[in-house]
């Protein structure tokens, strides 16, 4: 992976204003993988049902799978994601999800994500699918 693009994403997530209202931290970078956590704060994330939102989870998802799929130096953009929500988290855990790419073309890349818990348990899994723009990403450091 260009160091330059690995430099980049790294600022972009902890420039970018949602990641930070959530509180979540890019932890691993690699080509075709990403690890991102948040804790889980219930004051914040909880529905209707005094459980972890689905939008709260599907947040970390998508933060994992927006940058491992950058990884590769261009610009990619999600055209379908799939999520299967297994159980909620507990108040105050740090979650963590990881996206690894699966496959790649030319155009299109896929990616299995995972949350879990600290134990190692799942929380959520998901598939996702991008598109693979050709253009270079804008925030590559210098």
């Amino acid at each position: 992976m260009d160091p330059a693009v690995r430099t980049g994403i790294f600022a972009a997530v902890e420039n970018e204003p949602f990641a930070r209202a959530l509180k979540m931290k890019l932890i691993a970078l690699e080509l075709g993988h990403s690890v991102v956590e948040m804790t889980y704060d219930p004051a914040l994330m909880n529905n209707i049902y005094a459980r972890a939102h689905g939008g709260a989870l599907f947040a970390l998802i998508d933060e994992a799978f927006e940058t491992a799929s950058q990884t590769h130096g261009t610009i990619a953009v999600a055209l379908n994601v799939n999520v299967t929500y297994i159980r909620p988290p507990q108040a105050g855990e740090r979650l963590r999800a990881q996206a690894d790419e699966s496959a790649r073309t030319r155009k299109t890349a896929t990616y299995r994500i995972s949350v879990s818990d600290p134990a190692g348990d799942l929380i959520a899994t998901c598939q996702a699918l991008a598109y693979c723009t050709g253009k270079p990403v804008p925030f590559k450091a210098a």
